[in-house]
């Protein structure tokens, strides 16, 4: 008899106390609910962290509150370790804190993978789900990119099963095998907010199928309906750093794929600096990510030191 497969959802948040009940509340309403919910607090000013503490619903949760905000991608290092190395997940389902999974994503997400692998031999490195506004557009925020030159059997084996092969993901509501982050490590929590998911998602599907399936969907709550161009402020500059950090630092991308992901930036930037209100911010915000991303991002040790003991996951799957 085959065991059921240990799925461990990870949830960051930052003083966004009543959405995370909202994430909290939609985890455990699922048609399918996650072994344990690691729930990682970035030093929230706002009550979350009594709220946690007294949290008494059906969900196992597992709380790490951090001293410092590390942004998203900092606590999503803290979170996926610990699904990994202390909950021994063979599933990773990763959200924020707007995030509001519905019914059966996770069990849709689940079946997808599982019936991708019947399929192929082959298990995807992740599944994504269908993130749609709180008006049930799909947000522009989390578009997929398609896997460009995917083989003809490949695209027909996930259309088969109701899924699409993608390229990268936003950490809303996707899906990662736990064996891809024993294998690839963990994100960049340098990158603090924006692209740590780009950068992560396209490092563990360089070598490896990535799906979408609309049949898992999940809504992402955002104040607005817009992509990372809708009115960024003082975001804009790790916006602009961490996509040349992607493009001139990491190895999740293709020589090519780079060459046509920059394009893409550059034209997006010019729209919304040209179509901003206060272009003043953007364009010091795009300055001095152009200048920063010629760094690189520190090591997640340096960047979580004194902050959190961060443990080396790549490895074997590792059972008590």
């Amino acid at each position: 008899m085959t065991s059921q497969p240990v799925v461990v959802a990870v949830v960051v948040t930052y003083n966004r106390r009543e959405l995370l009940q909202t994430t909290l509340a939609g985890i455990a309403g699922g048609t399918m609910v996650p072994d344990a919910v690691v729930i990682v607090d970035n030093a929230s000013t706002d009550g979350t962290a009594a709220y946690l503490r007294s949290y008494a619903g059906p969900l196992k949760t597992d709380v790490v509150t951090l001293n410092t905000n590390v942004g998203g991608a900092g606590g999503f290092v803290v979170g996926m370790e610990r699904a990994v190395l202390d909950h021994h997940a063979d599933h990773v389902w990763i959200m924020d804190d707007d995030t509001e999974p519905q019914p059966g994503a996770l069990q849709e997400a689940l079946d997808t993978s599982e019936a991708y692998e019947q399929e192929t031999g082959s298990a995807p490195a992740f599944v994504a789900s269908r993130v749609v506004w709180t008006d049930g557009r799909d947000h522009p925020m989390n578009r997929m990119r398609p896997r460009i030159g995917a083989g003809e059997a490949a695209r027909s084996a996930a259309a088969r099963i109701g899924a699409t092969q993608i390229r990268s993901a936003s950490f809303v509501s996707v899906l990662l095998r736990g064996a891809e982050i024993r294998k690839h490590g963990l994100p960049i929590a340098d990158y603090f907010i924006w692209n740590d998911d780009l950068e992560y998602t396209a490092r563990v599907s360089r070598s490896g199928a990535a799906l979408a399936t609309n049949a898992s969907v999940a809504n992402h709550h955002t104040k607005v309906f817009g992509d990372a161009g809708a009115d960024p402020g003082p975001r804009f500059y790790y916006e602009v750093r961490n996509k040349i950090w992607v493009y001139t630092r990491s190895k999740a991308l293709a020589p090519w794929e780079k060459v046509l992901f920059t394009g893409a930036s550059v034209r997006n930037w010019t729209r919304t600096v040209a179509a901003s209100g206060n272009r003043k911010v953007l364009l010091k915000g795009l300055f001095t990510g152009l200048v920063h991303g010629f760094r690189p991002p520190r090591a997640n040790e340096d960047v979580l030191r004194g902050i959190y003991a961060l443990r080396e996951v790549r490895g074997p799957a590792m059972r008590p």
